[in-house]
């Protein structure tokens, strides 16, 4: 798997509400379900599905909408 990131990473991305902080808790190499709408994923295009720090919320993003955050 060419995954860029792995599951336990801490993220952030952005999104209409700004900057969001979470932690990956999977990875998708196939094609999936995901909240009514079908995402593409394969081996070489992950999609990475990320639990919010602040809420809680579930998203699911290709690794180019995602930047690592350094351990503290």
């Amino acid at each position: 798997m060419s995954a860029k990131f792995r599951v336990g990473d801490h993220v952030s991305w952005n999104s209409e509400a700004g900057r969001v902080r979470g932690t990956i808790r999977k990875i998708h190499t196939k094609d999936v379900e995901y909240k009514g709408h079908w995402h593409r994923c394969s081996e070489a295009d992950p999609q990475y599905e990320i639990q919010s720090d602040k809420t809680d919320h579930v998203a699911m993003h290709k690794g180019q909408a995602l930047r690592k955050i350094a351990s503290d």
